[in-house]
């Protein structure tokens, strides 16, 4: 795995940690969150499947969930200080997200520079 593929993986997983996290500190999520589901079998799909197509899912369901943070009005929560836990694990979460996000074209490109060369 090149490290941009790594870093691909960590971030989902750091991603849904952040989740957890969230959970924990008692923010509202569903008994089985769709997110953590989705950001676990995507890193699974990466680490374990290496295909290109899986970094280009990795790719749509991190700016997914980055655009689905704003979307759903939670981006007030990123400054709300009254749930410092949940602040904590928002934050974790949507840095894991753009982390993941900006590896995995990383990863998508040297894939490609590599294919066309």
């Amino acid at each position: 795995m090149s490290p941009p593929v790594k870093a691909t993986v960590a971030g989902l997983i750091v991603a849904s940690v952040g989740i957890v996290i969230q959970i924990f500190a008692g923010v509202d999520f569903p008994a089985i969150p769709p997110g953590l589901v989705i950001l676990l079998l995507a890193a699974g799909a990466v680490a374990f499947a290496p295909w290109r197509w899986t970094l280009v899912v990795a790719t749509l369901v991190g700016l997914s969930q980055l655009v689905g943070l704003f979307l759903a009005g939670q981006a007030g929560r990123l400054v709300d200080l009254t749930q410092p836990v949940g602040l904590v694990g928002l934050w974790v979460q949507l840095l894991a997200l753009a982390t993941a996000v900006m590896a995995s074209v990383i990863a998508l490109r040297q894939k490609h520079e590599r294919h066309s060369s």
